[in-house]
């Protein structure tokens, strides 16, 4: 079986996409699931790194810290408010 990529949601990431995801049985964590709602950044991203997953975000200080050179097994960041929940839960193909 081929390895799938994980996903973890930031809190700034609708809920609804989690539901998405999850309807495409996707493997996905948000922060308010795994309980780092009220954590820091620090903290959020030793979890993605722990638990091996691509963090998807709208907030563009992790990739700040991305090219300061902090580990991490992929983000995906997407502007809020110019992607629809759609957009988001199918991309890369936006037009399914």
């Amino acid at each position: 079986m081929a390895n799938k990529i994980r996903f973890h949601l930031d809190e700034h990431v609708g809920h609804a996409i989690a539901n998405g995801l999850r309807q495409r049985e996707i493997d996905v964590t948000t922060t308010v699931d795994v309980g780092l709602r009220t954590l820091s950044d620090d903290e959020q991203m030793a979890y993605i790194v722990r638990e091996k997953r691509t963090l998807v975000t709208c907030d563009a200080g992790f990739l700040a810290r991305s090219a300061e050179g902090q580990t991490h097994f992929g983000i995906v960041y997407y502007p809020s408010n110019r992607r629809s929940i759609g957009e988001v839960v199918n991309f890369p193909n936006p037009g399914l």
